[in-house]
C-alpha cells in the first residue's frame, strides 16, 4: 500500500548509528532499516446538528483544518542466525496542523479525553519481536487483531466518514472499544498456511484495583480511554470505560478476489460506574466483561468494483439490562467503484442496532431505559490518485441517530472530531451531525 525506503546498512551504517546513537557502524552489521510516514491534511466544514432550546454554544457549522492520521515511524530487522530475525519498529503520530499534547479537559468533549501525548515517540504501534519459520512473536503495543482483520474493508479510515464512528463503537463515544491499539501487549503473527492466516494477541491488565479504576501499570492514562482526569489536584477514578486482560483473536481467508474474516475479542471487568447515580441507581451498569465478534468478506467483483461487508455482534452481561447500551448487532457496507485508472468513487453505509437500555446522557438530554438509540451513517467520498503514493479526496459523512442515540463523527484517526455534547457538556440525543471534508495524502 505504502511504498517505503529502505536503507541498506552496508551503504549508510554511518548514518543510521548517528541517527539511533549506535557505538559504532559494527553493530548494525546484518541489519537492515526502513524510514516510512504518512501525512494526511484535510479541510472541513462539520456541524453537530443540535437543535434544543437547552444547549449552549455554537452548534452549527464550523469550518476547521485537520490532521488525519499522520505519522513517521522506522522499522526494521536484525539477522540472528538459524533463520531468526529480531524485528522492531517504533512509530509515533505526528500532529501536522495542531499542537501535540493531551487532548483538553473540557466539558464539551469529555468522551474524548486522553491524557497520553499521542504525538510523542513510539506512541503508535511498537515493538520487538523474532521472526522466523514459525511465524513472529512480539512484545510492544499493536493494533488488536480484531482491528487490523478488517481496516482494509473501510475506504473512508481516518477521514469523518471513518466506519469506527459505529463498527466496533459500543457507546457513540469517540472510541471505538473494539477497534483499538492495545498496550503492554504480546502477540502472535502466523506465516501464510495457503490462503489462512492469524493472529492472535493478550494484554494482562496489569491493574492493582480490582475494579480496574487504576491506571495499569506503567501507563499514563486509563485503559480503554476516559476517566482518569485530574481536576483540581484530585485524579478521578477510571470508571468510563477501563478494563483489565484483553484477548484479541483473528483468522484471515484470502483466496483470488476473495478477503474473508473472523474476529472475536474480549475485555474483562469493564467499569462503567460513571454512568450511575444519575439516574441509574449504584450496581446497575456496573463492572462487566464485555466482548465482540464480526465476520467480514471483500470481494472483488471486477477489477474495477469491490464491495465490503461487515456483520458485528457487542455484548455486555451488565447487571440490569435496561441501562445498557453496550450491547448491540452493527453492520457495514461499502462499494468502491473506479471510473477511471486514477479515480474512484465510494459509498458506505454503518448501521447501529438497538441496545436493551440506556443509562442516559450528561444533563439529562438522552432518555433513560429502553429507548429507540438506532443509528446510521451514511458516507460518499471521491479520490483522485495522483500516483500510488499521493491523492487528493472528497467525503460527505451524515451521522443521523435516532432519539436516544448520540453516535458521533470522526473516532479512529481524524484530526477534528465531532460528539453529541454542547459548550457546558450536555449529550444531546437524536441529533444528526454531518461533515463535509477537502484533503490530500502523501506517503513515503
Amino acid at each position: 500500500m505504502k511504498r517505503r525506503t529502505i536503507l541498506a546498512v552496508n551503504a549508510t551504517a554511518l548514518v543510521v548509528a548517528a541517527a539511533f546513537s549506535a557505538m559504532s557502524p559494527a553493530v548494525a552489521q546484518n541489519t537492515s532499516v526502513q524510514f516510512y510516514g504518512h501525512l494526511d491534511l484535510s479541510i472541513d466544514d462539520i456541524t453537530k446538528g443540535i437543535k434544543d432550546s437547552a444547549a449552549v454554544g455554537k452548534l452549527g457549522w464550523q469550518p476547521d483544518i485537520s490532521s488525519n492520521l499522520s505519522y513517521f515511524g522506522f522499522r526494521g530487522d536484525h539477522d540472528i542466525g538459524g533463520g531468526y530475525k529480531m524485528v522492531f519498529q517504533v512509530e509515533t503520530q505526528v500532529d501536522v496542523a495542531a499542537t501535540p499534547g493531551p487532548s483538553p479537559v473540557n466539558q464539551a468533549s469529555q468522551g474524548n479525553v486522553d491524557n497520553k501525548v499521542l504525538a510523542a515517540l513510539g506512541s503508535r504501534n511498537s515493538f520487538l519481536g523474532i521472526a522466523g519459520n514459525f511465524g513472529a512473536l512480539k512484545l510492544g503495543k499493536t493494533d488488536a487483531p480484531y482491528k487490523l482483520s478488517t481496516a482494509r474493508m473501510d475506504p473512508f479510515s481516518a477521514t469523518v466518514g471513518d466506519y469506527n464512528s459505529i463498527m466496533g463503537n459500543s457507546g457513540g463515544d469517540n472510541r471505538a472499544e473494539f477497534d483499538t491499539r492495545l498496550s503492554h501487549a504480546i502477540w502472535y503473527e502466523s506465516n501464510k498456511m495457503g490462503a489462512f492466516s492469524y493472529s492472535i494477541l493478550f494484554a494482562p491488565g496489569q491493574n492493582r484495583a480490582s475494579d480496574n479504576s487504576n491506571n495499569a501499570s506503567g501507563e499514563p492514562d486509563c485503559t480503554g480511554g476516559g476517566g482518569g482526569i485530574t481536576t483540581g489536584g484530585v485524579v478521578n477514578p477510571c470508571n468510563d470505560g477501563s478494563f483489565g486482560d484483553a484477548f484479541s483473536v483473528s483468522g484471515v481467508y484470502q483466496a483470488g478476489p476473495l478477503y474473508g474474516i473472523l474476529a472475536y475479542e474480549s475485555h474483562s471487568k469493564v467499569n462503567r460506574t460513571g454512568d450511575e447515580g444519575a439516574p441509574p441507581p449504584a450496581g446497575s451498569v456496573g463492572v462487566a466483561d464485555e466482548r465482540a465478534v464480526k465476520v467480514g468478506v471483500q470481494y472483488l467483483v471486477s477489477p474495477k468494483t469491490t464491495i465490503n461487508v461487515i456483520v458485528e455482534r457487542l455484548t455486555r452481561n451488565a447487571p440490569v439490562s435496561d441501562f445498557n447500551e453496550r450491547q448491540r448487532n452493527g453492520s457495514w457496507l461499502a462499494l468502491t467503484q473506479k471510473v477511471t485508472a486514477q479515480d474512484d468513487v465510494n459509498l458506505g453505509w454503518a448501521h447501529a442496532g438497538k441496545t436493551p437500555g440506556n443509562p442516559g446522557g450528561a444533563g439529562g438530554f438522552i432518555p433513560v431505559g429502553v429507548v429507540d438509540d438506532v443509528a446510521n451513517m451514511y458516507t460518499v467520498g471521491y479520490k483522485h490518485h495522483f500516483d500510488r503514493q499521493s491523492n487528493w479526496y472528497a467525503v460527505y459523512a451524515r451521522q443521523a441517530n435516532h432519539a436516544g442515540a448520540h453516535f458521533d463523527l470522526g473516532a479512529s484517526g481524524h484530526g477534528i472530531t465531532t460528539d453529541c455534547k454542547d459548550a457546558l457538556g450536555g449529550c444531546f440525543g437524536g441529533q444528526t451531525i454531518q461533515a463535509v471534508s477537502l484533503g490530500w495524502m502523501y506517503s513515503f
